[in-house]
């Protein structure tokens, strides 16, 4: 068994001190993979080594700590208000969820890791250039307007040409929402880093709402990286965590979520099970 390829499953507080000689570690998370010789399955101090093909271990060993097991993609289409069981008003965001094509399947044999491309919006042929418009004709599936790749728990379930709807998800369901935020294009430091401004009577000049002091002068001679100033604010990858769904429209692909999410109307986001509940 010289050389073969096992998977380390390790409790708390047990490191690769644990391990005798002639093994090296990879730490993977919390799992690891190792190269042994002349070891044999074994069970010791709290490590227990699990033998199996090189393809079955790496699978494991590359799965995040928290695992996604469903996601899709969607377009936010603006906030309104429902009301719940007992009368109160819930504020929600409506999200054209879907419909999502498996685009692409990539595997460990292919391509080192398991994954799925789902594609989502439709989009005339005469705007997709022949590299893409290949891709999409070997998965036999009409042009997307957005292509997202995600490494679900069980890629099995999914194949090429499989069909993800707004049902993937119900009410109650705990989301996280991927968006990019609305751009303010350049911004002072009172907008930008929530700065006070200073008094406005006698005195203060017309420097209220100046950034103030960079720092020293001779020494160091310069202004130290990550210095709050002004500069461009927004237009960037946001995530909210934890979000409720509070009703799901199967038959016309909305999802209600409670709360706001990043981005304008129209923009592009990412829904996907909370990593806090999963």
């Amino acid at each position: 068994m010289a050389g073969q390829l096992f998977a380390l499953h390790c409790t708390a507080g047990v490191g690769a001190g644990a391990v005798g000689t002639g093994v090296t570690m990879h730490r993977t998370g919390t799992v690891g993979i190792l190269q042994g010789v002349g070891i044999e399955a074994l069970d010791y101090a709290g490590i227990a080594f699990t033998f199996g093909s090189t393809a079955d271990i790496y699978r494991i060993a590359c799965r995040r700590n928290t695992q996604m097991q469903k996601c899709i993609i969607g377009k936010k289409i603006g906030m309104t208000q429902l009301f719940d069981e007992k009368g109160n008003v819930v504020p929600v965001t409506v999200v054209e969820a879907g419909p999502c094509v498996v685009v692409q399947k990539k595997t460990i044999e292919n391509d080192g890791y398991e994954a799925v491309q789902l594609g989502f919006g439709d989009v005339k042929v005469q705007r997709v250039n022949k590299p893409m418009q290949g891709h999409f004709a070997k998965a036999d599936v009409a042009p997307k307007k957005v292509l997202k790749e995600f490494r679900f728990d069980d890629c099995a379930t999914l194949n090429v040409g499989d069909i993800v709807k707004a049902d993937t998800f119900a009410a109650g369901d705990k989301v996280d929402v991927i968006g990019t935020s609305k751009g303010k294009g350049t911004a002072g430091a009172i907008k930008r880093w929530n700065f006070s401004r200073l008094k406005e009577s006698h005195g203060t000049g017309p420097v209220a709402r100046h950034a103030g002091s960079l720092g020293a002068c001779s020494d160091p001679s310069r202004v130290f990286k990550g210095k709050k100033l002004a500069g461009h604010l927004g237009s960037e990858r946001v995530t909210i965590q934890n979000l409720d769904i509070v009703k799901v429209d199967a038959e016309n692909n909305l999802i209600a979520i409670k709360g706001a999410i990043p981005g304008p109307r129209g923009g592009i986001v990412v829904l996907k099970d909370s990593v806090k509940n999963s």
